[in-house]
């Protein structure tokens, strides 16, 4: 085994539960629906997996532990991590890393929450406390006005026109069309329907901000030991890294920290960024994904628009990115929108997503969290592949 290398661990089960703008469901119903269609598609049984890991802004006064409870899971591992939209890479890949070390054997990573505007706006005002006090008081408390500030920011510095963030908006809106769960299935989206969206907080309109919903995901780990007798289709962790806090002294800055660890990622992989066949992105405002591929490598810094306008980024296209529709047209679950893009990933490897397949053998997950004063705090990445 290589130094770093995730070798010897294997993704062997991938589900959703239903998305939805509202529901009746609690949620550790949702948990359960996403858990129980990961252990069907891993062809396991529950009492086979002895660690889980879990993200959720609202799961609280219950924790991991009393989950495990829940679920009635004897586990030797558990983590329970609040990285915002990184909170779902970190998951796996710290789940990988104890069952390397022996302290688990079958690991369920678990995201989700209930979210609707008035729910996601009362955990902003709470959410720590450089927005309340410094941030609030000005009229942007919540993340929109944040954004907005980058999005002008990046405009500016780069050249950057609205529209170009549009065209990829418009091209994950044609992607969650082939999404039955995606809260915007069925619902076109054109590029005059972007342009002349609602304004939000200048220079965002409505398509370019998440739309808060209900749901969960789950991804499930396991040692070869376990994998090789599963008869499912396996997906590897070829490379993966984290990042908090960076650069630690610029408080506004359009890095978001994966320029920190992607070359370590790649050397890991063994592969470049154009060996992926497509990206993961988290996406709940379309300048991030514009900084994601400049900090993973696929562009050069600034370039993004350009790649874009140059890149059919559907299923369909040259470079597919968020081939489920991403948070922007599928929805932001909470937490979960640090999952929905790993377990996008993992079905597409696996070939279970049915209309919306494309061949593939490898492509890059990405997450983006915890917003402060300026900016998020943490990042992460990893590298999925066939195994």
């Amino acid at each position: 085994m290589s130094k770093g290398s995730y070798d010897g661990i294997f993704i062997v089960g991938a589900a959703q539960s239903a998305y939805a703008k509202k529901t009746d469901k609690n949620l550790h119903r949702l948990l359960w629906e996403a858990l129980n269609g990961a252990v069907e598609s891993a062809n396991l049984r529950w009492r086979q997996i002895d660690g889980l890991g879990v993200s959720s802004f609202s799961l609280q006064p219950d924790n991991v532990t009393t989950l495990a409870e829940h679920f009635g899971f004897e586990a030797r591992w558990l983590f329970q991590g609040l990285y915002g939209g990184a909170s779902g890479i970190i998951n796996i890949l710290h789940a990988a890393r104890a069952i390397q070390a022996g302290d688990a054997e079958v690991v369920a990573c678990l995201a989700g929450d209930i979210f609707d505007t008035v729910t996601h706006n009362e955990l902003i005002d709470g959410f720590n406390g450089p927005l309340r006090d410094y941030m609030a008081p000005f009229g942007f408390g919540a993340a929109n006005g944040v954004f907005a500030l980058h999005t002008r920011l990046y405009m500016d510095k780069y050249g950057t026109k609205y529209e170009d963030f549009g065209s990829l908006a418009v091209a994950q809106r044609q992607n969650a069309l082939r999404n039955p769960n995606a809260i915007f299935y069925g619902k076109a989206l054109t590029i005059e329907d972007y342009l002349n969206a609602r304004p939000i907080a200048e220079p965002l309109r409505l398509f370019d901000c998440v739309h808060p919903c209900a749901g969960a995901d789950c991804v499930i780990m396991a040692s070869e030991r376990v994998a090789k007798d599963l008869d499912v289709p396996l997906v590897q962790i070829l490379g993966g890294g984290e990042m908090h806090n960076y650069p630690a002294h610029d408080i506004y800055s359009l890095r978001g920290g994966w320029e920190a660890f992607r070359d370590r990622m790649y050397e890991q992989s063994g592969f470049c960024s154009n060996d992926m066949d497509f990206a993961q992105l988290y996406d709940d405002y379309p300048v991030m994904e514009f900084i994601q591929l400049e900090g993973l490598g696929i562009c050069s810094e600034g370039d993004a628009a350009r790649f874009i306008r140059n890149t059919d980024t559907t299923v369909d296209g040259d470079f597919p990115i968020n081939t489920g529709g991403g948070q922007l047209s599928a929805g932001q679950a909470g937490a979960s929108g640090g999952m929905i893009g790993v377990v996008e990933a993992v079905q597409q490897l696996r070939g279970d997503v049915g209309e919306r397949q494309f061949s593939c053998r490898r492509g890059l997950v990405s997450g983006y969290g915890m917003v402060a004063y300026g900016r998020g705090l943490s990042s992460s990445a990893a590298i999925l592949g066939q195994a």
